[in-house]
Parts: structure tokens; sequence; C-alpha cells
């Protein structure tokens, strides 16, 4: 990684690898056949800074798009390899939890699929994608927009617990129980 990024307009930036989670995002209420489950993935969990924590992810969002025009990639170095190696896992995660989505039931909390070893799948394959971005680019400055972007879903991802326990329960909390929060990081 240079101090000093590299910017070029280019065919191969990193911008291909940046509208990919744009695109799976806009096809979840496509995807998704209950309107209710759709419906459940726009909830709004009320946090403190809620407001502020959103404000701060899409800028950070809409600044890495921006960027990624700029960004060219390391094309031929074992970093674009494995940056690629872990874009393509995020990806099948996000479209393995879209397909799972496609099959849930409105009035239960989602458990099957990916959600059977991550509570945050979608964050965390999200979170892949996005992180692969600047390891194919060997870009600090991406890094740092990536940092500032999973900051709010660090904080969002323990409320939007409290509300799914509030709201199913039992069953959620036997879910908490057997499922770890993050994909790799095991229960305590």
């Amino acid at each position: 990684m240079s101090f000093i990024p590299d910017f070029e307009i280019g065919i191969w930036n990193a911008w291909i690898f940046t509208i990919w989670p744009i695109i799976v995002g806009f096809l979840g209420p496509f995807v998704v056949k209950e309107k209710k489950v759709s419906q459940r993935l726009r909830i709004s969990v009320p946090m403190k800074f809620e407001r502020t924590l959103n404000m701060l992810s899409n800028a950070s969002l809409i600044i890495g798009v921006v960027f990624s025009i700029f960004l060219p990639l390391k094309l031929d170095t074992i970093w674009f390899y494995v940056g690629l190696l872990i874009f393509l896992f995020g990806l099948i995660l996000q479209l393995t939890v879209l397909y799972t989505l496609r099959k849930a039931k409105p009035d239960r909390p989602f458990t099957t699929g990916p959600y059977r070893f991550s509570r945050h799948p979608i964050y965390f394959g999200l979170f892949l994608m996005i992180i692969s971005i600047s390891i194919m680019s060997l870009s600090w400055l991406f890094l740092l927009i990536v940092i500032i972007f999973a900051m709010p879903l660090l904080i969002t991802a323990p409320a939007e617990e409290r509300y799914c326990l509030k709201t199913y329960g039992k069953e959620y909390q036997d879910y908490m129980d057997r499922t770890p929060r993050w994909i790799g990081i095991p229960k305590k």
C-alpha cells in the first residue's frame, strides 16, 4: 500500500467491484417473495445517534463509490487474487442470504441458510465485499473509507438483536445462544 494513492480513470478500476454490493442491495426487495419479509429488512431499529450513523455510513459509501472510479486495481499481483477470493465469498454469501430470505416466513426470525452461521450475514458479506476492494487495489485510503463505513454496522447489529429479542422472545434468545454474531468469531 502506498501512502499516496494512484488516481486514474480506467476500465479496470475498483468501480467494477464497488457496484456489486449496490446491485445486491437493490435486488433484495425484488427477490424476496413475502412483502412483510421485505418490509422487515427496511425496519429502522430505534437507537441513539441513528441519524448520525446512517449519514456517516451513507457518506462513506458515496465517497467510496466515487473514489473507486479513480482507483486502479493491482492486477496480476497476489493481493488482487486474494482480494478477488474474499470478494467472491462475500458476493456468494450475499446472494445466498437473498435466496434464504426468499423462503423466509414473515412472523419468524431468520435462522436458516447463512443465518445458521452468523446472526448478521448481510453485514458480514457486505463487509467482505468492500474490504476486498481495498486489498485488490492496495489502497490505505479506501481501507479507511471501509472502516468508517463498517463502524455503524458494528453499532447497529446489537441494537437489531435487542429489537429481535423483544419481538421474538425465547425463540430468538435460543438462536442467539447457538449462533455467533459474526462468521468465524466463536461464541464465548
